[in-house]
């Protein structure tokens, strides 16, 4: 079996054991979500006044198949499952319970994007009062709608470990086996019965995380680079049959709102192709700058995907109401002022990640405080109120509003606002007692 190249980082619980290569890959495909998105939202002004978006990249006819590469999301999910899964055994081993890890999940995704939320709030309130158009307002609110439904698709995914890993514990090919069935039969069903498609954002996404359980236990990696890159043609030439015979749309971005079989198919090579770049990713990983960007990228990627499309949307909104020249969606003007763009939103985005990644640390270890299962599911219940809203029907002002507030809930319910504890009499006792004596 080919070495893994895992490592032991850090000194707390949740980072012990950490994969190098795992880390990498998560990096590249976050850079790979914000150069891509920077391509794609294109503000349109129309002589009556009126404003769209429009997505370029999309239009292009050559992108098609390149969004086969470079549609990384299921990717994100493989990773994912594998550190899900890793992080849940560590937690039972040490007697953590399930409510405890919804907990530290729960709070790790939420507490970021209530800060998000409530930026937005303010912010678009105020715009509004100083009179900006509320068509521009509106493009800036719509704007957190891809990355929340992200938040609700991952959410739905890691929650539900605890169960899944039960069961892969027990049937890890059965497992993946009903996912994949139950993704399938919603698809067959979506022609009749449209709402039911958005089902598959716990189902697909799931049945991929899943694939990160085989991975997390060795199951690709006792595969040799044959045997990887056969399972990686294998499930291309499946989704070219799939896609080929109409059953579904060879447009990956169409596939992925609401999300169907393709996704899952997708994930295989992808996972077989982080395999085979494991050998590359684990030694560029243990280069000491490469690893300490990875550490710091690690502690604030959610930040940086929950905030880098309300910046672009915030940025390309305003430059609608700059008078400054301003060329056509896809031409080749605006193809070469997209690197300007990405530099822009890098720069805009390190603030924002130095001002509230320490949101992405946990408060407490989760071992360490005590959550009644009761609760940790009052919180989900009152998290996936304005998420769900928003992955369905898109964001308004009010939502975001209503978002703001259902996340604070929720976070109270589960102890993450560290509120300043009162100290023992003794405590203050004592200290009036040196003070006194400094006088």
């Amino acid at each position: 079996m080919r070495s893994t190249g895992r490592r032991r980082t850090g000194t707390g619980p949740d980072t012990a054991d950490r994969d190098p290569a795992i880390d990498l890959a998560r990096f590249i495909c976050l850079v790979l979500v914000v150069v891509g998105h920077s391509m794609m939202v294109s503000p349109v002004l129309h002589p009556d006044g009126t404003v769209t978006t429009e997505n370029t990249l999309a239009l292009q006819d050559w992108f098609e198949p390149v969004i086969w590469i470079f549609m990384v999301m299921p990717l994100f999910f493989v990773t994912g499952g594998v550190t899900g899964l890793q992080s849940w055994r560590r937690l039972k081993a040490g007697g953590g319970t399930a409510a405890q890890f919804v907990r530290a999940r729960l709070l790790r995704l939420v507490r970021p994007a209530t800060a998000l939320l409530a930026t937005m709030v303010a912010g678009l309130s105020v715009a509004a009062l100083l009179g900006v158009d509320q068509q521009v307002i509106q493009l800036i609110a719509t704007g957190a709608a891809m990355p929340l439904w992200f938040l609700a698709a991952y959410l739905a995914a890691q929650l539900n470990i605890p169960v899944l890993a039960a069961l892969h514990a027990r049937a890890p090919w059965l497992a993946i086996g009903l996912l994949t069935a139950l993704v399938v039969a919603v698809d067959c069903l979506r022609g009749a019965l449209p709402d039911l498609a958005n089902i598959n954002l716990v189902f697909v996404w799931c049945a991929v995380q899943q694939l990160g359980f085989l991975a997390a236990d060795g199951y690709f990696s006792r595969l040799s680079r044959s045997g990887l890159l056969g399972m990686a043609v294998a499930a291309h030439l499946l989704l070219g049959l799939v896609t080929g015979l109409g059953l579904y749309r060879g447009n990956m971005l169409v596939n992925l709102n609401p999300p169907n079989l393709t996704l899952v198919i997708l994930a295989v090579p992808q996972l077989a192709a982080m395999e085979l770049a494991r050998p590359v990713l684990a030694p560029l990983a243990g280069i000491r700058w490469v690893g300490q960007l990875l550490t710091l990228a690690g502690s604030r990627s959610l930040t940086v995907y929950l905030w880098h499309l309300p910046l672009l949307a915030a940025m390309s909104g305003l430059l609608l109401l700059a008078p400054i020249p301003k060329p056509l969606s896809g031409t080749p003007e605006w193809w070469w002022s997209r690197p300007l763009v990405v530099l822009v939103l890098v720069l805009l985005l390190l603030p924002v990640a130095a001002a509230f990644g320490h949101l992405e640390e946990r408060t407490t270890a989760a071992r360490a405080f005590r959550c009644r299962p009761a609760v940790a599911g009052a919180a989900v219940v009152v998290v996936f109120i304005p998420v769900a809203d928003a992955a369905l029907n898109g964001l308004s002002l009010g939502l975001l509003s209503a978002g703001t507030v259902c996340f604070s809930v929720a976070i109270v319910l589960l102890g993450g606002f560290p509120l300043r504890r009162r100290q023992p009499n003794w405590r203050r006792h004592g200290r009036r007692t040196i003070a006194s004596g400094l006088k």
